[in-house]
């Protein structure tokens, strides 16, 4: 449909560019020769001009990006149709005052004196579209990631020239990370002067994650590690091994060198009146939450199921 609709927008232009051609022939007479101060034919020539400008710019973004989109990602596609609406957008405008004022060097000459007097009357909304460009060439984030900008944590719905559109996960209503169900505008200058987490940064799309759990001093720390990593393994086992991989991958790429464990593993911190066991797992950031209740669940199961080996704290102070 998009590229029947291109096409024919194209052949408009054509047709629209002829008809203007040819009003300025001496064989083309239409009613009077002035119209107010200006020719008739001069007049409708430029007319004619603009709709072959406006259609086949419409006609070429249609091909071009039905061209482009084919192979693209979502988040891919949502970029190209940003770019390429600021170039054709910005190439309409030029072409427009150029066809209808046939000042082509004083077109562009106009339009950098404005462009210097518009930059320090709209700084904020300038510094946006620098933030859209850094985004656009240094990929901090992009649509369908999950990021905290500022105080602002979610997943990305939108990266326009100037804000950033955040479907809101966590924030001032709940405590876990899950959608507040608010929608949150982030204006692009805030990633030229604040800190961007990609949760999803590094190529990986896992991130690390710990649940910890209170046991009393004549716990058998081994027997209730040896616990948590199986029922760790049993939720996240196979994705974990999976991902792993990859993140080794990753990591082979930078100059950065970590010790990374294949499964999960369990760091034993003392505290004065329990021991903590902290167990360290890879999840997905918007499984985080299920996960940890589940590993939860499941290891007090079977710590309950054990209690000759492992046992609570008998103090509520915690």
């Amino acid at each position: 449909m998009n590229r029947a609709a291109g096409w024919l927008s194209v052949f408009t232009a054509i047709c629209l560019a002829a008809a203007g051609a040819l009003v300025t022939t001496p064989l083309f007479t239409l009613g009077p020769e002035m119209l107010g101060p200006l020719p008739t034919a001069d007049l409708l020539s430029k007319l004619l001009f603009a709709g072959a400008v406006v259609f086949g710019l419409s006609g070429l973004h249609l091909l071009v990006l039905q061209f482009l989109l084919r192979t693209a990602t979502k988040r891919r596609a949502h970029d190209l149709r940003n770019i390429l609406r600021l170039v054709f957008g910005a190439v309409g405008v030029v072409a427009l005052l150029g066809v209808l004022t046939d000042q082509w060097l004083g077109v562009l000459l106009s339009l950098g004196v404005v462009g210097f007097a518009i930059t320090f009357a709209l700084q904020q909304p300038l510094l946006s579209l620098l933030g859209w460009l850094y985004i656009m060439a240094k990929r901090p984030y992009s649509v369908g990631e999950r990021v905290r900008i500022g105080e602002t944590k979610g997943d990305v719905i939108k990266v326009d020239f100037l804000v950033t559109t955040i479907w809101e996960v966590g924030g001032e209503l709940i405590s876990t990370n899950q959608p507040s169900g608010r929608v949150v505008t982030v204006p692009n200058s805030v990633v030229l002067s604040s800190e961007v987490t990609n949760f999803g940064g590094g190529g990986s799309e896992y991130v690390w994650n710990e649940i910890s759990m209170q046991v009393s001093y004549e716990t058998d720390l081994d027997a209730a590690t040896e616990i948590m990593i199986e029922e760790a393994e049993a939720v996240v086992g196979a994705e974990m091994a999976d991902s792993i991989a990859d993140f080794r991958e990753r990591l082979a790429e930078t100059p950065v060198e970590l010790e990374v464990t294949d499964g999960p593993t369990v760091n034993v911190t003392q505290a004065e009146s329990w021991v903590e066991l902290r167990l360290r797992y890879i999840a997905h950031p918007r499984q985080g939450t299920r996960v940890k209740n589940e590993l939860y669940e499941r290891v007090l199961e079977r710590f309950n199921e054990n209690a000759t080996v492992t046992s609570f704290p008998v103090s509520r102070n915690r």
